[in-house]
């Protein structure tokens, strides 16, 4: 296998003996040495093919062992559905995984009330993220709180593709109004135009459409992050503005006043946006 061009320290972008590009996964493959150079496939844990630009952009930022060992328990979750998830589903999964590693990792965790709702309407999905969880503190040795099952499995409900994966209730076109405005509400007060087809926008609106699904069922997120959110109101005056002026947007669409918890939970995710937004705009 000749490697082509490096993406970071564990990862190469290569041709295989058909000249087919893939992605290869391996503990320090990507450490020195010129290119192109022969790759020892000993060396190589895991292998990508198909992976746009995008998705190679995306690959270079997650980190190795948790890409890898979403890739083997997806293997084993796409035979369990009985339908067909997105091809970025391992990137999409992998990218949640991480983000949920690094909140735990911080002390940052989330009450999700609504975890009841998704265990009786997705019960498939809601094993498998106990399998998720309990395979994570098996091989990671990762410890994520037993609310990140009902996240999980709402990221593979979000994962679905074909007639399955079309919005057409009334209820799921009102989400679909409330995050552009939310959208359109980030862009304003950040002065950006957010790329609507990339994968950080993805995850966002899951996250976001996640929220709009506590609000309409008048449940509300808590969380012992309190001060926290007292902290980040004084670090980024700006970031808390904005909140602000979606919280004042959805009391209006929805007659629903968002708590300080939600206020932090949309923190995390406008931040994580608009800071992927800046990366792209840098290279």
């Amino acid at each position: 296998m000749l490697a082509i061009r490096k993406l970071n320290n564990n990862a190469v972008i290569c041709r295989d003996s058909l000249n087919r590009e893939v992605v290869a996964l391996g503990k320090g493959i990507g450490y020195g040495g010129d290119f192109p150079r022969e790759l020892d496939i000993s060396t190589v844990e895991r292998t990508f093919y198909s992976v746009d630009a995008e998705g190679q952009r995306i690959m270079r930022d997650l980190p190795a062992d948790v890409l890898i060992f979403t890739a083997k328990v997806m293997d084993i979750v796409s035979n369990e559905l009985p339908y067909e998830v997105s091809p970025n589903a391992v990137l999409i999964m992998a990218d949640h995984l991480a983000f949920a590693i690094a909140r735990q990792k911080k002390g940052i965790c989330f009450d999700m009330t609504l975890a009841y709702d998704v265990r009786q309407l997705y019960p498939l999905e809601y094993k498998i993220g106990r399998y998720i969880v309990a395979r994570l503190r098996q091989e990671m040795g990762v410890e994520l709180p037993h609310e990140e099952i009902a996240s999980i499995a709402m990221n593979l409900v979000n994962a679905k593709t074909g007639a399955e994966a079309e919005a057409s209730s009334d209820r799921a076109r009102s989400f679909e109004q409330l995050l552009n405005d939310v959208t359109a509400i980030v862009e304003r007060d950040f002065r950006t135009i957010i790329d609507r087809e990339t994968f950080e926008y993805s995850r966002f609106a899951t996250h976001v459409q996640y929220l709009f699904r506590r609000i309409q069922g008048g449940e509300n997120i808590s969380s012992a992050n309190l001060p926290l959110y007292g902290n980040s109101l004084e670090e980024f005056p700006e970031l808390a503005s904005c909140i602000d002026h979606i919280s004042t947007c959805i009391e209006r669409s929805w007659g629903t006043r968002l708590t300080d918890e939600e206020k932090l939970y949309l923190m995390l995710h406008v931040n994580r946006i608009c800071s992927q937004q800046d990366q792209r705009r840098a290279q």
